[in-house]
């Protein structure tokens, strides 16, 4: 059997908030530590049924890359709920949200540039 490992190492700063975000895996193509601006992790607990989960953020993350993170997370739940129970409709109604974020956040750069 085979171990992978992900690692994710945060430095913070004085109010303990993520200043700098690295992450590294076994399996990643390239070896080494790899800046990002933001992690989001979900894990499974068994033991009481229901979702933990860590969302972490450095403050030169706009608000606008935020909002695309978190769509793109969206449609990769959408394609993973397809992929492991072949919920069609769940994945459809998924990906129609994130077609209808995107629409907004669309509008929002648009109003935001005139």
């Amino acid at each position: 059997m085979k171990n992978s490992e992900i690692k994710f190492l945060v430095q913070l700063d004085e109010k303990n908030l993520p200043k700098n975000i690295q992450w590294d895996a076994t399996d990643k193509e390239e070896g080494g530590m790899e800046a990002t601006k933001s992690i989001s992790l979900n894990v499974w607990d068994n033991l009481n049924h229901s979702t933990l989960r860590i969302d972490l953020w450095t403050d030169d993350m706009s608000v606008a890359e935020m909002k695309r993170f978190y769509i793109d997370i969206l449609g990769g739940m959408g394609q993973t709920i397809l992929n492991s129970t072949g919920d069609e409709f769940m994945a459809e109604e998924i990906k129609d949200l994130c077609d209808r974020l995107v629409k907004h956040v669309n509008e929002e750069n648009k109003k935001a540039t005139k």
